[in-house]
């Protein structure tokens, strides 16, 4: 019992020791930490009030740096403003210097001319004096001249004017005749110099155009392919590009019927491209539809591109540019109209250089005159008509869209342009082998010539010949003398120029032939 009550003694004081030896480390320890805190606080306020003091120094170096930019470029401004104001002064010293120069030249100047005008009127003064002398020598001479003719002054002069009146009226009528013969023979010799020369100038070539196209195959059994189950590809083709076509019994060959000229080679090239691939059906069809009209557009555009710069002309419109290109597939009366166009503006254009005219200018003209030729859609206007107005929205100048308009007397002709614009499409469109028409109204109108010939009274014969562009008409006679023979010439032909259309001019020749015949026996 003792020996127990020892040990927990004993345990009791270890551990009450061990309590104090461990609260005396932890004290030391405690004071060892603070100790090293302490220090390093310290460290850190001192490394702060080092950069604190770097960082001051950089600020007010840099603030002195500003303050000397500042201060250099304000320097600039006062020496360039300083710089102005002596400019300024020194004009103002120039010109000052300048007006008093000329304050002191005016006032020599004034000096010189009053010198002048002093010796002047000492000279009118002496003029003055002999003009009356010779007013005086004068009037006695024509007093000593009307005592010595028995006439006085006036009646001298009158009797003087009334002689030359008379001989500058017979001289007048002279010279009038013989400016009235010349113009007569030179005239007529002139033009058919210039026409001719424009003619030769001009190097043309002939185009056939058709209303119908054929189209090649390589061999028969393609059709079948291109008509489709129950003719439906052709429908598809038909509705797509507005062209007929046409499969019958030629061999290998497909026709295309439309009066279009840009849908029926739409049509062409769209075939083209559906049987060289080999897939034919209606969806197809469209794509491949499309797809050539767009091409054909762009086409239309560089054909209107290059056609101006060929001919030297500048600043077209842009549409006006792709409506001639649209003149490459149309046609008139067989001919290409944009091959007629190239034709008249180069006729123009020669024919405006021999004339001392604007050559580009009527180069403009022509080639702008039959743009109303080539609508999008149909309408009603004349085509000068509507070729004028299209000119004048597109900016075209006023003797250009008066030439477009005028070419075919539709309005009054108010530029010289216009009569060569006229002249130059009469020319290419009457040029031999220019035009083609078809065989029945061509006889039709031979025929139509002639009828109108034997509507007047005293007609005996009438033939059309020059493939109609003369009509030679003989006269009895007995009934139409050789006045009435011109007279009825003149007739004629003012009624086949109202009743009747055809290209060019038509000349009417009368033939009136008297036959005094006897027999001898």
């Amino acid at each position: 019992m003792e020996t127990t009550t020892t040990i927990i003694i004993f345990t009791i004081v270890g551990l009450a020791v061990g309590y104090g030896v461990a609260k005396l480390l932890e004290r030391n320890n405690a004071s060892k930490i603070i100790q090293r805190a302490k220090k390093s606080a310290a460290g850190i306020i001192k490394e702060a009030k080092q950069e604190g003091e770097n960082l001051k120094r950089d600020k007010i170096l840099q603030a002195k740096e500003k303050f000397i930019e500042l201060k250099t470029e304000h320097e600039k401004v006062i020496l360039a403003r300083d710089k102005k104001i002596a400019d300024a002064e020194k004009r103002t010293r120039d010109k000052e210097s300048q007006v008093s120069n000329e304050l002191s030249k005016s006032k020599k100047l004034n000096k010189e001319l009053e010198v002048k005008l002093a010796e002047l009127d000492e000279r009118a003064e002496i003029l003055e004096k002999r003009q009356e002398e010779v007013d005086r020598i004068h009037k006695s001479k024509v007093q000593q001249l009307e005592v010595i003719s028995g006439l006085s002054a006036e009646e001298a002069k009158a009797q003087l004017v009334e002689s030359l009146k008379e001989a500058a009226r017979a001289d007048a009528m002279s010279m009038v005749q013989e400016t009235v013969e010349e113009a007569k023979l030179t005239a007529q010799q002139e033009a058919r110099k210039i026409v001719i020369n424009t003619i030769q100038r001009v190097g043309t070539e002939e185009a056939v155009e058709n209303c119908v196209s054929v189209f090649n195959l390589e061999s028969d059994d393609v059709k079948g392919r291109i008509i489709g189950r129950e003719g439906r590809n052709i429908r598809a083709i038909e509705a797509a590009t507005g062209v007929e076509v046409i499969v019958d019994d030629t061999p290998e060959a497909i026709i295309l019927s439309c009066f279009d000229s840009v849908r029926r080679e739409v049509a062409r090239l769209s075939l083209h491209k559906l049987v060289t691939d080999g897939r034919i059906h209606p969806a197809r069809i469209e794509e491949v539809v499309k797809k050539t009209t767009k091409q054909i557009e762009e086409e239309i555009i560089e054909v209107g591109k290059r056609t101006v710069i060929d001919l030297g002309i500048h600043g077209l419109h842009p549409e006006l540019i792709k409506t001639v290109g649209r003149m490459k597939y149309r046609s008139s009366y067989g001919q290409n109209l944009l091959q007629h166009s190239r034709e008249v503006a180069k006729l123009c254009g020669v024919m405006a250089s021999e004339l001392g005219l604007n050559p580009k200018l009527a180069k403009r003209a022509g080639l702008l005159h039959d743009i109303g030729k080539v609508p999008e859609s149909e309408t009603e206007v004349p085509h000068a008509i509507l070729g004028m107005q299209w000119a004048e929205k597109y900016g075209e100048k006023p003797d250009v869209c008066n030439a477009i308009g005028a070419h075919h007397d539709e309005i009054e002709m108010s530029s010289l342009l216009a009569p060569i614009v006229q002249v130059c499409d009469a020319i290419s469109g009457a040029r031999p082998g220019a035009r083609r028409q078809v065989l029945d109204s061509y006889i039709q109108r031979l025929k139509d010539l002639e009828s109108i010939a034997f509507g007047f009274n005293g007609v005996k014969k009438a033939y059309a010949i020059q493939a109609g562009r003369e009509l030679r008409v003989i006269v009895e006679s007995e009934k139409v003398s050789d006045e009435n023979a011109a007279r009825l010439s003149f007739e004629i032909s003012q009624k086949i120029q109202t009743e009747m259309t055809y290209p060019g001019q038509v000349k009417v020749t009368v033939i009136r032939e008297t036959r005094a015949v006897n027999i001898a026996k």
